[in-house]
Formats: C-alpha cells, sequence, structure tokens
C-alpha cells in the first residue's frame, strides 16, 4: 500500500474542504502556506477562493518559484481559482504559475448569484475501470471555463453548451467547479491515483 501526503494550498479560499475530503478517503493531508512545506508531498491541491489574492499571497511568501518546481514533477490540481491559478492564461496581468496550457475566462458565468449545480457525465471516470458511471455533481460558485486547451490537454469535462469545465495535461488538472463541496470523493481519488503515476 502506498501512503500518500497530499499538500492544500492554505494561503486563501476553500482548503480546509479539500483537506477533509482527502481525510475522510484516508489520505494524510497537510496545509501549504511557505515552500519548507512541499517537502514529502506527492502531490499539491490548489482550491478556489478569489485567484487574484492567491497569486498575490504566492508572490508575497515567496511561492512563485517553488510551486513551479514542484508542479516540473508532482501533480498539481487546480479547483475553480486555483484552476485559473495554475493556467498559462487568464485573460488579464495576474500572478500566474503558468504551467498548465489552457485559458481561463474569470467569473464566466457572472456574480456569485449565478452560481448553478448541474450533473456532468465524466467519461474518465468510466475508462479508468474503477465502474462509476453516474454522473458528476458539480457546483459552480463564480466559476471560470477554460476557453482553449493546448496540445497535449485532454478535456474531461463539458457543459451541454460545449464549455470545457475539466481538463488534464499529464500530471497536471484543473476543475471549474467544486468537488471538495459534495460528499462524492471520485475526484480526489482520480487526483491521487495521478499523484502515485509520477511517484
Amino acid at each position: 500500500m502506498i501512503v500518500m501526503n497530499i499538500g492544500v494550498l492554505a494561503l486563501q479560499g476553500d482548503f480546509s474542504e479539500h483537506i477533509q475530503t482527502l481525510r475522510r478517503l484516508g489520505v494524510a493531508a497537510s496545509e501549504v502556506r511557505l515552500p519548507r512545506d512541499l517537502a514529502g508531498l506527492d502531490g499539491l491541491i490548489i482550491p478556489g477562493g478569489e485567484s487574484t489574492t492567491i497569486g498575490k499571497l504566492a508572490v508575497q511568501f515567496e511561492l512563485m518559484e517553488p510551486l513551479r518546481e514542484f508542479g516540473k514533477t508532482q501533480a498539481i490540481w487546480g479547483t475553480c481559482a486555483g484552476a485559473i491559478f495554475l493556467s498559462k492564461d487568464a485573460r488579464r496581468q495576474q500572478p500566474l504559475l503558468g504551467l498548465m496550457d489552457i485559458a481561463v475566462q474569470r467569473n464566466a458565468f457572472g456574480r456569485q448569484t449565478e452560481s448553478f449545480e448541474v450533473d456532468l457525465p465524466i467519461p474518465v471516470f468510466t475508462r479508468e475501470g474503477n465502474g462509476h458511471t453516474r454522473p458528476f455533481h458539480a457546483i459552480f460558485i463564480r466559476a471560470p471555463i477554460i476557453e482553449s486547451v493546448g496540445e497535449g490537454v485532454e478535456v474531461l469535462a463539458r457543459l451541454e453548451n460545449g464549455a470545457i469545465v475539466a481538463a488534464r495535461q499529464g500530471r497536471w488538472l484543473a476543475t471549474s467547479f467544486h468537488p471538495e463541496l459534495t460528499r462524492d470523493g471520485r475526484f480526489h481519488e482520480y487526483f491521487m491515483e495521478m499523484a502515485k503515476s509520477v511517484k
């Protein structure tokens, strides 16, 4: 059995919900606030929140380069604001890790009052052989969409209108929605499998 330790960037946003989900799944989870907190981690989740604030705090705490170096060898998953921070292009000037070859449109659905929930088919869950065929109940809160993807980026989920809301590029994963706000741990399990594959 592989013992895993997944970190959650805890500068701002809903990091505690990710930690609770990981621990519920039996995974060691720790908060990351400083470069030294990345040592020994098998993967890192960048949570939802406010992407500009997360970026500014990462600069302030001298985390930008350590996070980029971590992402060269380890798995990183960005949810909502975290997906923006992970991307190469947010269509505006703000600190970005620039790792994942996606362009993201912030607040694509409008204000918080325009938040919504929808059941999404996630074909990769079935393809991975875990037997899950039910849709994933996705919660969108001031959510971005992935406007475009570069070469080597796999689209994992789309809305009915075709908007991309989940994608993977090698060891990097981006979701526009908040899996940590549900009791469905499949995306966290999927990310843990990604992290294992680069061990």
